[in-house]
């Protein structure tokens, strides 16, 4: 007899919580709906940490947060139809492997927190609800502790600094196209951080300055922008990096 299940019809009276993974049967749409409801839940939580732990503005972080808790949902979708089949599992990883995702992570950060949202996303789906409620608050707390830790190490912006974000080739001498430009039209321009983007080919120099008196920033921009080698250029209020 299943555990919980009750003699006389059947029916079960699972704690979802103290029962993470219940015997296998076939689902009904009290499950699914409950299953589903959870991993919403989940999602929004795990959602919840990284808005509280990262340093985008409410308008940069909102599709981000969005994608978070949709996965969580999908996951839990995908764990459902899985079950325990496991010639499902390869023909639905086959199926998926069809779609290509071309955006660029800008922050290594946000890959732990999209694979945190489908950890979640596929416990609930799975039924292993107690696995996610205590995972979600230690990888909050873990992320909150790191991210203050990596806000302390970092060198605040003086006042009249702007961040500048400049993107350039990666065959490019980025301190020979962009350091006589930033000399002309600042007073001061230092390298805060040099990442790549565009999966590799590309990369990204992140700078705090500030204009001379009298340098309007769209000629920064556009002198910059006519420079070969450059892809791109962002200004950015240096608050809100």
């Amino acid at each position: 007899m299943p555990k919980g299940a009750s003699e006389g019809n059947g029916s079960t009276d699972l704690n979802p919580f103290t029962d993470p993974v219940p015997d296998i049967r076939p689902l009904v749409w009290e499950d699914i709906v409950l299953r589903l409801l959870f991993a919403a839940a989940f999602g929004i939580a795990a959602a919840a940490a990284y808005y509280l732990t990262q340093r985008r503005n409410r308008a940069e972080a909102a599709s981000f947060v969005a994608t978070m808790v949709l996965l969580a949902v999908l996951l839990g979708m995908v764990s459902m139809v899985i079950g325990t089949n496991i010639a499902r599992a390869f023909a639905l990883v086959g199926a998926l492997s069809i779609v290509r995702f071309r955006t660029v992570v800008e922050d290594t950060r946000d890959t732990a927190f999209v694979i945190f949202a489908v950890v979640v996303g596929m416990a609930a789906g799975a039924g292993a609800y107690l696995v996610a409620a205590v995972g979600i608050p230690i990888v909050g707390l873990v992320a909150w502790v790191l991210a203050v830790w990596g806000r302390s190490g970092a060198q605040p912006a003086k006042p009249n600094e702007t961040a500048l974000q400049v993107r350039v080739g990666t065959g490019t001498d980025a301190a020979a196209t962009v350091d006589p430009v930033l000399a002309k039209h600042t007073d001061a321009a230092r390298l805060i951080a040099v990442g790549t983007t565009k999966q590799g080919t590309a990369v990204e120099l992140s700078y705090l300055i500030r204009l001379k008196p009298g340098v309007a920033p769209l000629a920064l921009l556009g002198e910059l922008n006519r420079t070969e080698g450059v892809q791109g250029v962002e200004w950015k209020d240096a608050e809100k990096k």
